[in-house]
């Protein structure tokens, strides 16, 4: 053979013999495999290509600094200082919000009889009282009416009183007045005292030498009734309409196309009825204790009414004229 075949055929002998490593090679071999099991292959997207090179797909964490959260943090201490500041205007605007009609000649109402008087400018002997009580669409008017015929009485409409000084030039009180019946609440007692007063004075000036008077709508409080008694005279006994709230609003509704009275609306006929509930019964409801009460069914005809009104009259002992 020559050189060269021989050469080739030794190398083909040392390519098909088994390769066993030595072993130190496959310790060194293992080890490295363990440390690095995908070495021999190519790098697959998103993996590292460094020892400390983070995958590609993973993002890094957010940074915990407070130079990011503090904007946030500030926006949320102006938004609730704001707040409470509106929190707290509103109630100090609610603090000193007026409840009800307000008028500015108040102060003059210290100078009237009813604050300062503190005994009846009248004997029961001299002037007899009879308060007309009843919601409002009662009937009290009409029934006064026929009292007055048959009986001799003065009729005095608290209502009609105060409607009639709102409209008087020069009144110091016309404005509040105005205003409190608008609202169907009640116009302060002194003042409507007062009222009273000066139209009984006139009326026995004037020839009402029995001085009989008949109050209609009058006292729609307690303190009314107490102010009244003490610094004008002690009524005889209440003359009380039970009606119900139902044919009261019929009644009501159907006297407000023609009487123009600016309260004879539903809104205001509602106010009417609650301020009665909640403030003229308790002044009944005190005179039925005290005795001092004439209740009248006032659901019936005006005529079937004052026949239990002239019943009713005739055991207090008053008589017609």
């Amino acid at each position: 053979m020559s050189p060269t075949t021989t050469h080739l055929l030794r190398s083909s002998r040392h390519l098909l013999r088994p390769q066993f490593p030595s072993p130190t090679r496959a310790l060194a071999a293992r080890s490295f495999t363990t440390s690095r099991p995908h070495a021999s292959r190519l790098r697959q997207p998103g993996e590292p290509t460094g020892p400390n090179e983070p995958p590609s797909h993973i993002s890094a964490p957010q940074s915990k600094s407070p130079l990011k959260v503090w904007p946030i943090l500030a926006i949320f201490a102006l938004g609730s200082f704001l707040f409470k500041k509106l929190v707290d205007q509103q109630k100090e605007q609610a603090a000193f919000k007026p409840q009800g009609p307000i008028s500015v000649t108040m102060p003059a109402i210290s100078n009237l009889g009813a604050t300062t008087r503190t005994s009846p400018l009248w004997s029961p002997d001299k002037v007899t009282v009879i308060f007309v009580l009843g919601g409002p669409g009662a009937g009290k008017g009409t029934q006064c009416a026929k009292i007055v015929s048959d009986y001799g009485f003065k009729h005095l409409s608290a209502g009609d009183l105060l409607r009639e000084e709102q409209d008087r030039p020069g009144s110091e009180f016309g404005e509040m007045i105005k205003t409190y019946i608008k609202e169907g609440t009640i116009v302060p007692m002194e003042v409507t005292v007062q009222l009273l007063e000066n139209a009984m004075k006139a009326s026995i000036e004037g020839g009402n030498e029995k001085g009989l008077f008949l109050i209609d709508g009058f006292p729609r409080k307690l303190d009314q009734a107490h102010a009244f008694e003490r610094t004008v005279v002690p009524s005889a006994f209440t003359l009380f309409f039970d009606c119900s709230e139902a044919v009261m609003e019929e009644r009501l509704l159907q006297r407000g196309k023609t009487s123009g009275r600016a309260d004879d609306n539903m809104e205001s006929i509602k106010k009417r009825f609650r301020v009665f509930v909640e403030t003229s019964m308790p002044v009944v409801n005190e005179m039925e204790e005290k005795g001092k009460v004439v209740k009248v069914n006032a659901e019936r005809g005006p005529d079937e009414v004052y026949e239990d009104v002239k019943k009713s009259f005739a055991e207090r002992g008053v008589q017609p004229i």
